[in-house]
């Protein structure tokens, strides 16, 4: 069953993702970003251009032809699974298909609109009996 892990109380979603991201690359993990639209998943992919700034996480996106061999996949459409041992969720909706992934990581920002649709996705999750952990980041400042 898939493991679920909410990041609550995130001041900067897109950094404490690229944060996860790279910390699942040196895991060994292959990781699919799903972004709520292109123009969000282009702004993750030149950050993760960036982050770390002395090192380079490999990524693409879905519709590249180095897709199958890339470990960290960005895709807003979610039409095809490439990489299914991390799912990191940067939309507001619930990912279709996320059971197929062996972790799932919400990330939860300040906002109240970010925060009602994190709740509803938790809900949603927590009535299918799913393994819940929540990280509270205003406890820590790295995730």
């Amino acid at each position: 069953m898939t493991q679920i892990d909410f990041y609550t109380h995130v001041e900067d979603k897109l950094n404490t993702a690229a944060r996860l991201a790279a910390k699942a690359y040196r895991q060994g993990m292959r990781s699919t970003v799903l972004c709520s639209n292109a123009e969000s998943a282009q702004r993750f992919d030149r950050l993760l251009w960036i982050t770390p700034a002395i090192g380079f996480i490999p990524h693409c996106f879905a519709d590249d032809p180095l897709a199958r061999v890339t470990p960290i996949v960005l895709d807003w459409r979610s039409t095809e699974i490439i990489n299914d041992d991390l799912l990191l969720n940067l939309g507001e909706e619930r990912p279709p298909s996320f059971s197929r992934f062996r972790r799932l990581i919400e990330i939860v920002a300040l906002d109240d609109e970010d925060r009602h649709a994190a709740r509803e996705r938790y809900k949603f999750y927590r009535d299918r009996g799913y393994d819940i952990r929540t990280h509270d980041l205003s406890q820590n400042s790295s995730p």
